[in-house]
């Protein structure tokens, strides 16, 4: 049997008819760029947050570095990073001239909230705490730092659509927050597309303008700015898309627990957890055999990823901070034992119990 990482016909195929649909629509009616799917988008995904503006962009890197500009972050400015993440939540910091500070990981991969404040200096501006894997990172913690200190919080939502802690969503907590709909996402395009939330009108029209050469209308250039836009298409995919997000998040949650019950009793393989409001974007196990378990799955037909290979720190592009494992110890443990083995709506009961047949196989040997 082959088990693909992920499957998106197997989301798509259902919706097969209604996006012929939507195709024939936006073809007929040939607004390729600021459609009014676009604005519909906005609002209905504002409102679904309870969020008063949203501004769509032409992906989730944009949409970050749009909000870091549009706060003034710049050169001689600090703004402290997870060490485990996608390079996006750094190298939009850096583009600006500013500094990525890292603080370390959770046993989970999250943003560990508890070193946050040995990291603040005075140049510290702003945290991105980043809710990876569908899980949510410590808001409340976060959220009392950044009062105390003075500091913009961004949240880095781009693996998490409609996660939640105690009901309240990710994305709801910070100053603004940022979403990735990569077709892989728990809510995907059909190409590249992002968006920002924020309750704060005057960082939404600047972030408006940023995304839109400086205008709010067009040839009222108030200040350089950039070309990021969600295209009408995309926006119409995501309309269709977005109703079925929570029932698609519940098919990764019964996935999960399904793992979980099935890798309890394997002493050597640590389970993320299905915690209150955790969507599962991916499910990633750590375990010492990383390399040889990922070779065994290979081998029957089973992708699987990691995520990530390096931690940040470590990275080429961040080598100038001459980091070490000690400074960062849980995101190095992880790079060396994270695995992210097969999740996604769609699929059957045959391939996961597949994929759970194949991992005890690998450690009964």
């Amino acid at each position: 049997m082959q088990v693909p990482f992920v499957d998106l016909s197997a989301i798509h195929k259902p919706l097969e008819k209604a996006l012929k649909d939507l195709f024939s629509t936006v073809l007929e009616e040939s607004y390729f760029v600021h459609g009014k799917q676009v604005s519909t988008f906005e609002n209905a995904f504002a409102k679904a947050h309870h969020i008063t503006h949203c501004q769509s962009t032409g992906n989730c890197t944009d949409a970050l570095y749009i909000v870091l500009k549009a706060l003034g972050i710049g050169p001689g400015d600090e703004i402290l990073v997870p060490a485990m993440t996608w390079i996006t939540d750094a190298e939009t910091v850096s583009l600006l001239g500013a500094e990525p500070i890292f603080v370390d990981v959770d046993e989970f991969g999250l943003l560990n909230a508890n070193l946050l404040e040995e990291k603040i200096s005075p140049k510290t501006k702003a945290i991105i705490p980043v809710h990876l894997y569908g899980r949510m990172a410590n808001m409340e913690t976060v959220m009392q730092i950044a009062q105390r200190h003075d500091l913009k919080v961004i949240e880095d939502c781009a693996q998490s659509v409609f996660a939640s802690h105690n009901g309240k969503l990710a994305g709801t907590f910070g100053h603004a927050a940022v979403y990735s709909f990569y077709p892989t996402k728990n809510l995907g395009a059909l190409g590249d597309a992002g968006a920002i939330l924020t309750n704060d009108k005057v960082l939404f029209e600047a972030c408006r303008k940023l995304a839109n050469h400086g205008a709010l209308d067009k040839h009222n250039h108030e200040f350089p700015g950039t070309n990021s836009r969600m295209d009408t298409l995309q926006a119409a995919v995501l309309l269709l898309k977005l109703p079925y997000v929570q029932q698609w998040n519940e098919e990764r949650l019964a996935l999960a627990k399904n793992y979980d019950k099935a890798f309890a009793s394997i002493k050597e393989i640590g389970i993320p957890e299905c915690t209150d409001g955790h969507v599962f974007h991916v499910y990633a196990i750590q375990t010492k055999k990383r390399n040889e378990l990922k070779s065994h799955l290979k081998s029957k037909g089973v992708q699987t990823q990691i995520h990530y290979p390096q931690a940040l720190p470590f990275t080429k592009a961040y080598a100038y901070q001459n980091a070490t494992p000690a400074d960062f110890p849980r995101a190095y443990k992880l790079q060396q034992q994270g695995l992210s083995l097969p999740l996604f709506p769609g699929m059957t009961q045959e391939q996961q119990a597949y994929v759970i047949e194949c991992v005890e196989e690998f450690y009964k040997c």
